[in-house]
């Protein structure tokens, strides 16, 4: 039971499934149309100019069961495979280039399948035309032959040329190329070949015409672009000749000639005469018409015109013989003809050559010995030189030349008619040189002018040239440097000279000598021209390096040139470093460097550079010195006396350095020194007058120099200010107050005064002014009021008192004096002299101001200034 309930079910199934098999509808392709670009590609069309790679259709198609369906494409046998088709998505793409001129209709087979079945559909693809063909000409070469005498715009031909494209592009329209430079038109729709109007064609001046013709379509589409293409031909028109031309002489005008020599009979010239219709020309006929008077006659056939009386009895030396050309046709007619004018002329035979003649008849070579140097112009008197043509006219006519270096001699005559005296000229007397040519020689020439022999005659000319004393002796340099070592001994050689002159003999010996300030230590070897030391010279570089003269070559006539002689004494090493002393004694301050200074007297570098060192030093490691400049200093930790104590048990710092001074020279040289140095700390309050003061304490003359300086011009300020007061109040009767030119200087009243002759301080000048100073309140005059008055001048002047001392005092103020130097006290005090002229009234004024300021001081006490 069980297989039976089974089997039922299985057995329905099959039925069904044989039910649904045999009830399977064929696929079938949507039809939309012509314009359509999907579907089975009925009335499908495509341009030929389709790019290959295109996707012109999409198969489009459908199942009943809507089962999946697949395309395809297939040909006949034989066919060209155009297009492939995607078999899922059913799109056509064109594989091969189209070609409308050779298929226009593509047959394709169209399939659909649903996998079970297939339709299948023959269609038919149009490929449409599209301008892709240039025009081609057809029946080429195109060779045409016209006459000559065709009439103007006569048609001579026609062109022809297709195009396989259709409508516009296939049209052809023709042009002639450069249409104005020929004698032909076309017509543009038909291609007939014209000749243009009021145009004629002509053999005898043009026997072929090149026509380029240019054939173009009327355009059209290529790949979405307008385009036109164009064909050239060339068409050869060759003209046929016509007789309508007369016949014309060639080679003329026609010249002939009889010789004294020619025999009777013999051919003087022949004329030629041509048809002028080259093409087809017919025969010529010569006579002679006039002008033989019986003497000469033509050849009908040949034209040769020949002679037939000897030349002896012919009357006239010149006949015109008129000649008749004339064209005979084949029938033997005789139709056109033309003439031409003979002239031939009777002439002596040119048998002779020039020739040369001496004093003693015929000769060829001539001689002359003269100096060189000529002056221009000269005729060279000693050649007798005349030259002779025996012939007559023309025959006789000849050049005179001479060949061989240019420009140095002229002949005249140039042109000579039978015979003449030759005559040779000096153009160029430089180039008569006897250092150059000792020998010139030339040839004279001369040669027929107008003859066809050109006979010609050569002859000799040989000059031998004597010397002359014309050249200056020559240095080969216009300066001439020498170097010499400053030891070198008396007698050594310097440099040598050498001077040319290319004069011969005694004119050519050169003497040398030597002149100039700087020629004393020197010699020169007066025919050699070596220059030499003096052999009790001794040079030196430290005296003098250069030396700088002349030298002189002179010839035995006394022409003579100079040349400059420059001479440097090399430096040696031969002098020592040298130190002003064996034993310096400097002072240095902490902080400040001591200078050495050693001299090497040579003359150059590296001879003269001077290197320092410190041989010996105890203890070693105090000082140091600078190889170049020679300043010794302390080691950089050395600030104070106290470390110094602490290095040595030296209490009063005085040191002894033994220092080398060694120059660079090779071999080199040295000198050692002594130097003892006082070591101290500097005490003075530090400025720039301090520090003057302590660059100058070696040198008291400069400290001195400067404090007299400052004092005069002190001195020198305190009259003119004097001078000016007095003319001011001599000028009004006033009496004028005193102007305050004292200053009061506080000073504190502890301190006790004193005279100083230095003070280190920091100026604001070069130097302060010397002032006084005076307090208005307790000066008081004469009448009891507060104004200080100026005494009036009196009729006479007292005495001057003394001049105020520099003494120190003990109950006034002292005098401060500015100085720039603060290292030596003055010995001697420099004062102003006085100016003889002043009047006695400026004296007693600036003595009464003295002596007011005095009483006021010892009236008061005041202490400060």
């Amino acid at each position: 039971m069980k297989h039976v309930r089974h089997f039922i079910p299985s057995l329905f199934l099959s039925l069904v499934h044989v039910c649904l098999v045999q009830a399977n509808y064929a696929p079938y392709f949507f039809d939309n149309g012509a314009r359509s670009t999907n579907g089975n590609m009925a009335l499908l069309s495509l341009s030929e100019d389709t790019p290959v790679g295109t996707h012109v259709y999409t198969l489009n198609g459908t199942d009943p069961e809507g089962d999946p369906v697949t395309y395809d494409l297939t040909y006949e046998a034989g066919s060209r495979r155009y297009f492939s088709v995607d078999k899922n998505l059913g799109t056509v793409t064109l594989i091969e280039e189209l070609d409308r001129e050779k298929e226009d209709e593509i047959e394709v087979i169209v399939s659909i399948s649903d996998g079970l079945s297939t339709v299948s559909e023959k269609v038919r693809i149009l490929v449409m035309d599209a301008n892709d063909e240039s025009p081609e000409f057809i029946n080429t070469p195109y060779i045409v032959e016209v006459p000559e005498n065709t009439p103007s715009s006569s048609s001579i031909f026609k062109i022809e040329a297709i195009d396989k494209d259709t409508g516009s592009g296939g049209s052809i329209t023709y042009f002639l190329q450069n249409i104005h430079a020929n004698k032909f038109t076309i017509d543009r729709h038909s291609g007939v070949l014209r000749i243009k109007p009021r145009v004629t064609l002509d053999y005898e001046k043009s026997r072929t015409h090149f026509v380029v013709v240019i054939a173009k379509d009327g355009g059209g589409k290529l790949r979405g672009d307008n385009k036109v293409f164009s064909a050239t031909t060339t068409v050869t028109i060759n003209v046929e000749d016509v007789q309508d031309t007369p016949p014309m002489f060639i080679g003329t005008p026609y010249y002939g000639y009889v010789y004294e020599d020619t025999l009777a009979g013999s051919e003087v010239l022949t004329v030629v005469a041509l048809d002028g219709d080259r093409g087809k020309p017919n025969s010529i006929h010569y006579c002679i018409v006039n002008g033989s008077e019986g003497s000469f006659e033509i050849s009908n056939t040949t034209g040769a015109i020949s002679v037939i009386k000897s030349p002896n009895q012919l009357k006239k030396e010149v006949y015109e013989l008129k000649v008749k050309a004339s064209e005979v046709s084949q029938e033997g007619d005789i139709s056109e003809h033309t003439f031409a004018m003979v002239t031939i002329r009777v002439v002596d035979l040119n048998n002779h050559p020039p020739t040369f003649y001496g004093e003693h008849g015929p000769q060829n070579r001539f001689e002359l010995t003269m100096y060189e140097h000529p002056p221009e112009g000269e005729i060279l008197r000693g050649l007798k030189i005349t030259v002779n043509d025996s012939d007559q006219g023309a025959n006789a006519k000849f050049n005179l030349r001479l060949v061989g270096p240019g420009g140095i001699f002229r002949v005249v005559p140039q042109t000579v008619l039978n015979e003449a005296q030759v005559t040779i000229i000096v153009e160029n007397s430089a180039s008569i040189d006897y250092e150059s040519f000792k020998v010139l020689t030339f040839k004279l020439l001369a040669i027929e002018v107008n003859t066809p022999e050109k006979f010609s005659s050569t002859a000799d000319v040989v000059i031998h040239l004597l010397d002359t004393n014309d050249n200056v002796p020559k240095f080969s340099s216009d300066y001439y440097i020498a170097r010499i070592p400053e030891n070198s001994p008396g007698g050594s050689n310097v440099v040598a000279v050498t001077a040319t002159d290319p004069d011969s003999g005694l004119w050519g010996e050169i003497k040398y000598s030597i002149y100039g300030t700087g020629a004393d230590l020197f010699l020169i070897h007066p025919s050699t021209g070596i220059i030499y030391t003096q052999p009790w010279a001794v040079l030196d570089a430290e005296v003098n390096s250069k030396y700088n003269f002349y030298v002189k070559a002179e010839d035995t006539d006394g022409k003579y040139s100079l040349a400059e002689v420059f001479i440097t004494v090399l430096d040696v090493n031969d002098h020592s470093p040298e130190f002003n002393e064996n034993i310096q004694e400097k002072t240095m301050i902490i902080g400040s460097p001591v200078k050495i200074e050693a001299i090497d007297q040579d003359a150059e570098e590296p001879n003269n550079i001077v290197d320092y060192s410190i041989m010996q030093a105890d203890p070693a490691n105090v000082f140091d010195i600078d190889q170049s400049t020679g300043e010794i200093k302390l080691k950089s930790y050395i600030r104070s006396l106290d470390i110094i104590h602490n290095i040595t048990n030296n209490k009063d710092c005085i040191w002894s350095l033994v220092v080398q001074a060694k120059d660079r020279g090779s071999p080199s040289f040295s000198t050692t020194a002594v130097l003892k140095i006082d070591i101290t700390e500097e005490t003075l309050h530090k400025g720039p007058m301090a520090a003057f003061l302590m660059q100058t304490k070696d040198n008291p003359m400069k400290a001195l120099g400067v404090l007299a300086g400052v004092m005069g011009i002190m001195v020198l300020i305190t009259i003119m200010i004097s001078t000016a007061m007095f003319w001011r109040n001599k000028r009004s009767n006033k009496v004028m107050p005193v102007r305050r030119i004292i200053k009061k200087r506080q000073m504190p009243p502890s301190r006790t005064v004193r005279m100083e002759w230095l003070k280190f301080k920091r100026p604001s000048n070069a130097a302060e002014k010397f002032v006084v100073e005076e307090d208005v309140k307790s000066l008081h005059n004469e009448n009891s009021n507060n104004n200080v008055q100026v005494v009036p001048v009196p009729p006479a002047a007292p005495l001057p008192p003394p001049p105020p001392t520099l003494a120190p005092r003990g109950d006034g103020p002292g005098w401060r004096v500015p100085t720039v130097s603060g290292s030596l006290t003055p010995k001697h005090i420099i004062k102003p002299p006085k100016k003889k002229g002043h009047s006695s009234t400026h004296n007693a004024l600036v003595s009464e101001l003295k002596m007011r300021f005095e009483k006021r001081n010892a009236a008061f006490g005041d202490p400060h200034i």
